[in-house]
């Protein structure tokens, strides 16, 4: 009953993900610099709200107070930023399809810093799927002469936050989001300061558009919320399956709701991405499975 219910609420999470480029399409008028911050400044209080109710301000308090931890919530907090302003651009100008490949690199670019940084082994078939990752990038590249950097920075930036999150100094989930919102929400408020001293925010501009800024915070903590519930419930080897509904949901919106075209170099790319995927996800189920028995049969003997 809990797994069910756990592979619903990652279902929820990761389908609230694939559909939120409708939301920031609805803003695209606002710059998405301007985005960016309301969407980090808007988060601070609704997750302060979370930590109280679920009594942990002790644990943020012992958090706050560890310099490493401190310094691992501040660098977080900078790449969340990067992967959240990044995203919000490429949705408000018409690169959502880019987007969608940057998540479906994701995974294999955080294997790829497992291998470098943790010094993680790979099985001879999760290289293969690494390998033909980086074909379909550079022959994408090759194929229609533009570097897909939006796709890159999206996976690259999302892949180190991960690996950061592995760090022994880093904060429970919830806290450490948090702290990194809180860190980087002090340029932000500035700026957003800045722009209504000289009247060039879209905040006020029409009663739709505030609210929806307004919002921006809880559209961007509702699916970790999901996402967070529904981990406790399911093997990360099923979440690694489900993930991959955000990025197909954002590609069909992209070219069937708003019309984006799909270049053959694009296509190129997602084709051998896709089989990388394919074999990535297929070895480590195998993998798992012969965890489990192997697990199973020592509890047995």
């Amino acid at each position: 009953m809990e797994q069910r219910k756990g592979i619903w609420l990652a279902v929820a999470a990761y389908s609230f993900w694939g559909l939120i480029p409708i939301f920031w399409k609805a803003l695209e008028t606002v710059p998405a610099l301007e985005l960016l911050a309301h969407r980090i400044v808007w988060s601070v209080p609704l997750l302060f709200l979370i930590i109280v109710v679920t009594r942990h301000l002790n644990v943020l308090r012992d958090s706050f107070r560890s310099p490493g931890t401190a310094a691992t919530a501040l660098v977080a907090g900078v790449l969340l930023s990067i992967n959240w302003g990044v995203f919000v651009w490429a949705v408000t100008t018409n690169h959502i399809v880019e987007a969608s490949l940057g998540y479906f690199i994701n995974p294999l670019v955080s294997v790829a810093l497992g291998v470098i940084v943790l010094r993680e082994h790979l099985s001879p078939a999760q290289r293969i799927a690494v390998g033909i990752a980086v074909i379909g990038v550079a022959g994408m590249t090759i194929v229609s002469g533009v570097l897909p950097w939006i796709s890159l920075v999206l996976a690259f930036s999302f892949g180190t936050y991960g690996l950061l999150k592995k760090r022994t100094t880093a904060a429970p989930p919830i806290e450490g989001l948090f702290m990194e919102v809180a860190f980087v929400s002090v340029p932000a408020l500035l700026y957003l300061g800045l722009l209504a001293e000289d009247g060039t925010g879209a905040l006020g501009s029409s009663a739709t558009t505030t609210l929806l800024l307004i919002t921006a915070g809880a559209v961007t903590i509702f699916p970790l919320i999901l996402f967070g519930a529904s981990a406790q419930r399911i093997p990360l080897s099923t979440l690694g399956i489900l993930q991959y509904i955000a990025p197909i949901l954002q590609l069909l919106l992209g070219v069937v709701l708003y019309g984006e075209v799909v270049s053959k170099g694009e296509w190129f790319g997602f084709v051998l991405v896709w089989i990388a995927l394919a074999i990535y996800t297929i070895d480590n189920v195998r993998i798992l499975r012969e965890a489990n028995t192997t697990g199973s049969a020592a509890s047995l003997s």
